[in-house]
Order: C-alpha cells, then sequence, then structure tokens
C-alpha cells in the first residue's frame, strides 16, 4: 500500500469553529499531515483566540469571522477563501452547540437554535462548498456527527434531533454526489475529555469520581474518556484519499459505547 495515500499535502481544509477543542485538534492533525488550514467562529475574540493557538503550534493558518447559520455570510467567505487561499478540497463541519433543557421545559426557538447550528449550517457550509468541488473532480466533506445520532438521552431533545438529522444528511450528500468524486462521512465521537466537560471529571471531596464520570466509565469498554488526540487518525482518513471508496458512513469513536449494554449491576 502507497502510505502516500494518507498525505495531506497541497491540500486546503476549512475546519467550522475550530478556535479550540476537538476542531482544534483536527485542523493539528491535518497541519501535520501537510494541509493549509482555514477556520471560522462566531466572533473576532474568538478567531484571535485560535489564531494564537496556531501560531504557538508553529501552524501558519487563517482565520475568518463567520456566522455558518447566516447564508450569505456563508457564501462570500467561501469567495473569499477561494480568492486569499484557493479552492477548499477538505470541509469539516465542527461548529455546534447543545442546550440541556428537558424537552417540556424548551421553547421551540430554544429548539430552533440548536437545529440552525447543528443541522442547518453543515447544509448551508456543504452546500456553499460542493460546486468547486466538483469543478476540482474530488472533495471531502465530513460532519461531526454525535453517539445521539443514534441515541436519545435525557435533557437532549434538540440536539439528539439535530445529529440524527446531520447523519442523514451525510448520507444523502453522499447520494447526490458520490459521482462527482465527493465522499461525505462523519465522525461520531463518544465522550470526549475537553475543558467543557472536566467539572464531570472531577474527584468529589471524599475521592469518588463524580457520577456522571462512574457512569460514562462504566458504558465505556475502553474504560476511560477520549481525548481530541483519538479523533485526529479518523480524522485525516477520512479526509485523505485512503478513503476515497469510503462515502455516507459514520465512524464512531466512542471506546465501544454503541457496542456494549453495560456491566451487570
Amino acid at each position: 500500500m502507497d502510505m502516500n495515500a494518507f498525505s495531506l499535502k497541497g491540500k486546503i481544509a476549512w475546519i467550522t469553529g475550530a478556535s479550540y477543542g476537538i476542531g482544534f485538534a483536527i485542523a493539528e492533525a491535518y497541519a501535520a499531515a501537510g494541509a493549509t488550514i482555514v477556520f471560522n467562529d462566531i466572533n473576532q475574540e474568538l478567531v484571535d483566540k485560535g489564531l494564537k493557538a496556531y501560531g504557538e503550534k508553529g501552524i501558519d493558518a487563517k482565520g475568518y469571522v463567520c456566522d455558518v447559520t447566516n447564508e450569505e455570510a456563508v457564501q462570500a467567505l467561501v469567495k473569499k477563501i477561494e480568492e486569499e487561499v484557493g479552492v477548499i478540497d477538505i470541509l469539516v463541519n465542527n461548529a455546534g452547540i447543545i442546550r440541556r433543557i428537558p424537552m417540556i421545559e424548551m421553547s421551540a426557538a430554544e429548539f430552533r437554535k440548536v437545529i440552525d447550528v447543528d443541522l442547518n449550517a453543515p447544509f448551508i457550509c456543504a452546500k456553499a462548498v460542493i460546486p468547486s468541488m466538483i469543478s476540482k473532480g474530488h472533495g471531502k466533506i465530513i460532519n461531526i456527527c454525535s453517539m445521539m445520532s443514534e441515541l436519545g438521552r435525557e435533557t437532549v431533545s434538540a440536539y439528539a434531533a439535530a445529529k440524527g438529522g446531520l447523519k442523514m444528511l451525510t448520507r444523502n450528500i453522499c447520494s447526490e454526489y458520490g459521482e462527482h468524486n465527493i465522499q461525505c462521512n462523519g465522525i461520531g465521537p463518544g465522550y470526549i475529555a475537553t475543558p467543557q466537560t472536566a467539572p464531570l471529571r472531577e474527584r468529589q471531596a471524599d475521592g469518588s469520581r463524580h457520577p456522571f464520570d462512574q457512569f460514562i466509565i462504566a458504558k465505556t469498554p475502553a474504560a476511560r474518556w477520549g481525548t481530541p488526540e483519538d479523533l485526529q487518525g479518523p480524522a485525516v482518513f477520512l479526509a485523505s484519499d485512503a478513503s476515497n471508496f469510503v462515502n455516507g458512513h459514520v465512524l464512531y469513536v466512542d471506546g465501544g459505547i454503541l457496542a456494549y449494554i453495560g456491566k451487570q449491576p
């Protein structure tokens, strides 16, 4: 096998919401594989934070302010990236939000907001890059799905609805544009140790694990939380020529949670 198939040298990768966290980890891996990194975030403060973090890693990333739920703004951003950097080869729809609210307490406006960011925005971004991918003769679209693309859980009705929809959008982009050598796949992260989840992993006063931490460890065959670095290999694979015949698939990086019924009490 030609290991150069995993190289991203000469490719331009746009990762949405990649100032920090999972998006940043994926962008870091793409840069190491040779790609030019472009990212956006919702405001200048976050973009500046991202540019500083990339600079500290020695990565010459290009950062832009853009609300990915605004179709006109996304179309303008893609045009600007094509003019300033080049045609986008790889799109990672990473930007997302979650609102943990019991369904009967959640307003329709709050529900729509989650759907707008987590489902409508990937549609808008994919729609913006596909025409140039068709012209260029290839393209990779990677949607950051979730275990909630398959499972439900208390208080995340909007998030689960959006991520379930994103799984089907992934399959439909494959169905519509696979003949143009465009591969659209998803990554479904398990529970990942990030600053946002740190409070759920803090030791209690008596030294015991947080109840939610205990729950995740018990449900995960790997018996640990994932790390952003655990997502890097799968993300590079799905962005590279090594995955040219993989399409419409969601790769769950979850330590085995979806395969496991859990330990007997």
